[in-house]
């Protein structure tokens, strides 16, 4: 029934979606971005707990190509283009807005008493500020050789004041799922700042199979740094597919191997299948530590998580009423985070991305 319950949902949402999209305007490839992505486990299978649910609505603007310092930029990404030699570097560069919250639960949502061995019931809510440098750095008609650079800058809110609390009673409520009864235990109120900074290379090999595919392998560096995250970040990804559109990959809510809002449609319907591989040491996560200055529920987190991704993803190109707009599903099965935890988490990643 909650499968039944959840297809019904899910169709509903990409309808809705595709019928909001603005009507086609004549924008090129370097048009805005707006994005919407839902992380649920529900997604991937029948539990309800740990990472249980994520929203976030993005807006990437046009791209600008800028020289070091240019009055494109606003005076605080311009001095930060002066300050980290990557963006100075860039070719193509955007500002990305962002909104967004994550939810956290332990395993049995129906008990109201503090469970001390699984992890705390937690919400995060935030504004994201970031900006994104495209660099091309080999072109030719069989291979591309670019790279991405991206720098977050996330402020927000832990605790009840997050809003967690009452959208999953609500959510639970109009759905008919089980209740949630034990929010009196959640970590406490606390602002939170995070400052993400990630590095992919992009290698595509073009018409590689019976000059028919595409081939992409994207290698990933990244840290955080904050009192909600602290942590390095190592992976990669693979992408094959037919007309393979040029993006690299469909976006993620941190923490995970970060995709990007940004994609090309060509003129025809294109598609691609995708696997990732991540790893993070994680030196400092709210969610399990619990509050940085005052008492709360906690566990003793593990300092090694790994992500495995794979997904699929489809490319519409522009029409007479929608413009291009790519819709993406991404599985991933995380790692045990936490001592005691019995098995390793999964959930799913539905996002829509449309130039506007």
């Amino acid at each position: 029934m909650r499968r039944l319950r959840l297809c019904t949902i899910l169709s509903y949402s990409v309808a809705l979606c595709t019928a909001c999209a603005p009507l086609a305007q004549a924008a090129d490839t370097d048009s805005p971005v707006l994005s919407f992505q839902v992380e649920n486990d529900m997604f991937a299978t029948d539990t309800d707990r740990h990472y249980t649910n994520g929203l976030r609505l993005s807006y990437l603007t046009k791209a600008r190509s800028c020289d070091p310092g240019a009055t494109c930029l606003s005076g605080l990404l311009r001095r930060i283009t002066n300050v980290i030699p990557a963006f100075r570097e860039g070719d193509e560069h955007r500002i990305a807005y962002s909104l967004g919250q994550n939810m956290f639960t332990p395993t049995d949502i129906e008990r109201e008493d503090l469970i001390p061995d699984d992890r705390p019931y937690a919400g995060w809510l935030y504004l994201g500020l970031g900006f994104v440098s495209k660099s091309v750095l080999e072109q030719s008609p069989d291979r591309d050789f670019t790279r991405l650079d991206r720098l977050e800058l996330n402020l927000g809110v832990v605790g009840p004041l997050s809003g967690a609390e009452a959208l999953q009673k609500a959510w639970h409520d109009l759905f008919g799922f089980r209740d949630p009864r034990g929010w009196d235990n959640q970590i406490k109120n606390e602002p939170g700042l995070v400052l993400n900074y990630e590095r992919q290379w992009l290698f595509k090999r073009k018409k590689f199979f019976f000059n028919y595919l595409d081939l992409e392998f994207a290698p990933e560096l990244g840290a955080a740094l904050g009192n909600i995250f602290t942590f390095a970040a190592a992976g990669g990804r693979i992408r094959i597919g037919s007309n393979l559109p040029a993006d690299y990959g469909p976006p993620r809510i941190r923490p995970s191997l970060p995709g990007s809002a940004f994609f090309v449609a060509g003129d025809r319907v294109s598609g691609y299948l995708f696997g990732a591989i991540e790893g993070r040491a994680m030196l400092r996560n709210i969610f399990l530590d619990g509050n940085s200055f005052r008492d709360s529920h906690s566990v003793d987190k593990k300092h090694l998580v790994g992500d495995i991704q794979v997904g699929a993803a489809i490319v519409i190109p522009r029409s007479r009423l929608l413009p291009p707009f790519r819709l993406s599903y991404t599985y991933i099965w995380r790692s045990k985070e936490f001592d005691g935890q019995d098995f390793g988490d999964r959930f799913g990643s539905i996002s829509l991305s449309f130039h506007l």
